[in-house]
C-alpha cells in the first residue's frame, strides 16, 4: 500500500472504524484514542496490509486489543492502589501559607524567583546572581523591593500597626 493509498484508506476508514470501537467500547473518546493509536501501527505495516487484503479487519483488531490492554493496565493500577490502602491524610495548607501564596503571585516574577531562590532555596546572594544571570547588584534590589512589596500586603495579625500622628491642628 503506498503512502497514498494509506491516506485514502484512512480518510475513508477512520470515522466508520471509530462508530464501531465506540458501539464496542462505550467510550467515545477511548475509541477515538485507540483508533488513532492502531492506524499508527498500521503505518509502518502498510505493505502487509495490502497484502493480507482486509486492512480495515487488522485496524479494528489491533484497536479492540490496544482497548483491552488499557483496561487490564487500568484494573491493575486500581487493585495496586487498593493493595497499598489509602493515601494518608494530608492537611490543607495553613492560612498564612495562602496569605504568602497569593502576596507573592502579586510580585513580578523576577522578584518572586529571585525572593524564592534566596529564602526557600537558601541560595546566597553570589548563587542567585550566578543561577539567574543577574548581577549582584540587582539580585540585592530585586530582594529589598521583593521584601517591601510583601511587608505591603501582608497583614500579620501578630504585628501591631506602628500608630498614626495626628497632623497639627488636626
Amino acid at each position: 500500500m503506498t503512502v497514498e493509498e494509506f491516506e485514502e484508506f484512512y480518510a475513508h476508514a477512520v470515522a466508520r472504524l471509530t462508530g464501531q470501537l465506540y458501539v464496542m467500547l462505550g467510550d467515545l473518546h477511548e475509541a477515538q484514542d485507540v483508533v488513532q493509536e492502531a492506524f499508527v501501527k498500521g503505518w509502518s505495516r502498510r505493505r502487509q496490509l495490502d497484502r493480507d487484503g482486509q486492512p480495515e479487519a487488522w485496524i479494528r483488531t489491533v484497536a479492540w486489543r490496544l482497548a483491552v490492554s488499557r483496561w487490564r493496565f487500568r484494573r491493575r493500577t486500581t487493585e495496586a492502589w487498593r493493595r497499598g490502602g489509602a493515601p494518608p491524610v494530608v492537611a490543607g495548607p495553613e492560612p498564612d501559607h495562602l496569605v504568602l501564596v497569593e502576596a507573592l503571585r502579586g510580585l513580578p516574577p523576577q522578584q518572586r524567583r529571585t525572593l524564592t531562590l534566596h529564602y526557600l532555596c537558601d541560595l546566597s546572594v553570589d548563587q542567585v546572581a550566578g543561577e539567574t544571570g543577574l548581577s549582584t547588584g540587582t539580585v540585592k534590589t530585586h530582594l529589598a523591593r521583593g521584601r517591601a512589596a510583601l511587608a505591603h500586603r501582608i497583614d500579620d495579625p501578630r504585628i501591631e500597626p506602628a500608630p498614626r500622628e495626628e497632623a497639627p491642628g488636626a
